[in-house]
């Protein structure tokens, strides 16, 4: 899709990916399906997505790096309106509380709002989660604060740890052994720290390997690093999870696309085996360093 129309990376309110796109004030959707090509030819310079829906006022141009694809003042006002910034103490409606496991080792405690369902986990790319309780936000974000201290877990994990062992999980019964242990250990804290108001909620471990395809696809080996003008991405969609596409490029192997590298971007499609002498640089997965681009 081009002719204006910015990218806004990868969505996932159902058992599908999306991509998002947006022209002013209209907003797309295409839905993306394993196994379908994907391809197009970044045009021009990359801009700011703006903040809550908004076009950004300074139509400011963006590193290509940058993951958040905002400038710094549309990045400090979608930050200023989001749960995470504990500016919403009046909110009304109904939080959940989440463990989510992204690999061994690998795990964090969040909140969402109810309404989402398990969206929020989708977009995270959790592999395995379960559900901990419900309540009013105050009370779920004073249960995760006593969590996360107890149980030693981080606020966030980074994408780049996260596709390290994505292409070596251990097997579905490993992993709901695991993220039940770790139920347990949080269910043992009751009454220590834990608001009454927050209903506690049974195990209910969700294994989403198979809705992300990574149950499936060969392991991932590179990451795209940034994009740039004319530059090339193209290949078929084995996996995705989170933000990233995993899609299998020849004579390349399979090479993950984190999607919010895209957003801010005019895109033109481009035939999912094209090749191009405008070179990507990627990454290798794991930490390596920069190789060759994709063609």
């Amino acid at each position: 899709m081009s002719g204006g129309w910015w990218c806004d990376g990868v969505r996932w309110p159902g058992q599908s990916p999306e991509l998002g796109w947006s022209k002013g004030g209209d907003r797309r959707v295409s839905v993306l399906a394993y196994g379908a090509g994907i391809g197009f030819r970044a045009l021009g310079e990359r801009h700011c997505v703006g903040a809550r829906g908004n076009v950004c006022p300074l139509g400011a141009v963006v590193p290509g790096r940058s993951t958040g694809g905002r400038c710094a003042e549309c990045a400090r006002l979608d930050r200023a309106h989001s749960v995470a910034a504990d500016t919403l103490a009046d909110d009304p409606r109904t939080y959940r509380v989440y463990l989510a496991w992204f690999g061994p080792g690998m795990v964090k405690v969040g909140i969402t709002g109810e309404e989402r369902g398990a969206a929020r986990l989708r977009e995270q790319g959790a592999v395995v989660f379960s559900w901990l309780g419900r309540g009013p936000l105050m009370a779920a974000r004073r249960t995760e604060e006593v969590l996360r201290a107890a149980l030693g877990v981080p606020d966030r994990i980074p994408y780049a740890r996260k596709r390290a062992v994505r292409g070596r999980l251990p097997g579905a019964e490993e992993r709901a052994v695991e993220v039940a242990d770790l139920y347990g250990r949080a269910a043992r804290l009751e009454g220590g720290g834990r608001p009454e108001s927050l209903e506690r909620l049974p195990l209910e471990v969700v294994d989403q390997a198979e809705l992300f395809g990574i149950d499936r696809a060969p392991a991932p080996v590179r990451s795209v690093r940034e994009l740039a003008d004319g530059g090339v991405v193209a290949g078929r969609l084995v996996a995705a999870a989170g933000p990233d596409l995993h899609l299998a490029v020849d004579g390349v192997g399979v090479v993950v696309l984190d999607t919010r590298l895209i957003t801010g971007w005019d895109l033109a499609a481009v035939p999912a085996e094209a090749g191009s002498d405008v070179r990507v640089p990627l990454i290798d997965i794991g930490g390596g360093g920069v190789q060759g681009g994709l063609f």
